[in-house]
């Protein structure tokens, strides 16, 4: 079996193509994600899971999904209930902290059972994020809050829903997303705040949770930090920030490569993700040509992020044993919310 590349790869449809499987049997990438093209019958899913693993040879190999509730939700009914957004949380939370959290743990549980009956095994959740007002409302209702230190508590209890349900998190966007006023998926923000306002409200959250196993990037420029670079792309930011600052020594993992944020030819951007310190460079729309470029410029994962990777996966399948029907009872009885 091939060492792992840096990567993580999406694909096309609801399952591979034959074109798929040979590229991804000779590059071996470190894991997959699915978005809502992949996602047809039961059946289908766990399928293509399996046959996403099968290519790499390893049945631990992790599977993404953002499942966060609200807009953002891959399995929708029949597949799993509609979640409320984030901010619904949060509301919860201003009125009985404690419903609040115990609301965020549920609603993360019950993703776990959702996505590990299909053998997905990661979700891009909690979202971190505090927005400020004006922001581009690409985050918007997605943040649990606007006090930092309430988005921490809760994507706290969002992250151990779970990780108690065997799946792991990955908080996002580090080092904060709140303050953009465009669309990273569109356009590549810049953020002019200074050091002091970043570390008060940005940062905070991703200090408080920086013992999490995975992180990923913020596409955006902070000018009191990089003028030049956005995080994702950034040493300085990567090193003297997430790593020195933040105190995150999980996997860090970039946003997606093919967003408009990030310039250049795919291979090049691959490899600037890395020379920056990013462990694992994410694509995510299963374009062959685009991922062909992208893994030319990925090597194997490094020994740094071997560790990384090695710690997270050990973390899963922890599952606690709570029953399904209790949590859906205690979710719908706390929130209203058909669970």
């Amino acid at each position: 079996m091939s060492e792992s590349k840096a990567v993580i790869f999406g694909s096309t449809g609801r399952r591979l193509t034959d074109e798929e499987r040979a590229f991804y049997r000779g590059e071996a990438p470190w894991g997959f994600i699915l978005f809502a093209r992949n996602v047809g019958e039961p059946a289908e899913i766990a399928d293509l899971v399996a046959a996403m693993r099968d290519c790499v040879g390893r049945p631990d190999a992790p599977v993404f999904i953002d499942q966060e509730g609200g807009r953002v939700q891959r399995l929708r009914p029949p597949l799993a209930p509609n979640y409320p957004p984030a901010s619904t949380l949060g509301a919860l939370h201003a009125a009985d902290p404690p419903a609040g959290l115990r609301a965020a743990w549920l609603m993360s549980r019950l993703h776990a059972y959702d996505l590990m009956r299909f053998g997905i095994n990661a979700d891009c959740l909690p979202v971190l994020d505090v927005p400020v007002e004006g922001a581009h409302d690409v985050i918007g209702n997605r943040a649990y809050a606007k006090d930092p230190a309430v988005v921490a508590a809760i994507g706290r209890a969002a992250a151990e829903g779970l990780m108690a349900g065997g799946v792991l998190p990955v908080m996002k966007h580090v080092p904060g997303h709140g303050r953009a006023f465009s669309d990273s998926h569109l356009a590549l923000p810049v953020v002019d705040a200074p050091l002091d306002e970043l570390r008060a409200r940005d940062f905070a959250p991703f200090v408080a949770l920086a013992d999490l196993p995975m992180a990923m990037t913020a596409h955006v420029v902070y000018t009191a930090l990089d003028p030049d670079f956005p995080a994702t792309t950034s040493a300085r930011i990567i090193s003297e920030i997430i790593r020195g600052e933040i105190g995150f020594d999980g996997l860090l993992m970039s946003d997606d490569v093919s967003m408009k944020a990030l310039s250049g030819d795919f291979d090049e951007k691959a490899r600037a993700i890395l020379e920056a310190g990013c462990d694992v460079v994410l694509h995510c729309n299963g374009v062959m040509d685009e991922m062909k470029a992208v893994a030319a410029g990925c090597a194997v994962l490094s020994p740094q992020a071997r560790r990384r990777a090695d710690h997270a996966l050990s973390l899963l399948g922890r599952g606690d044993g709570a029953v399904e029907a209790a949590v859906r009872e205690e979710f719908s009885a706390l929130t209203g919310a058909v669970a």
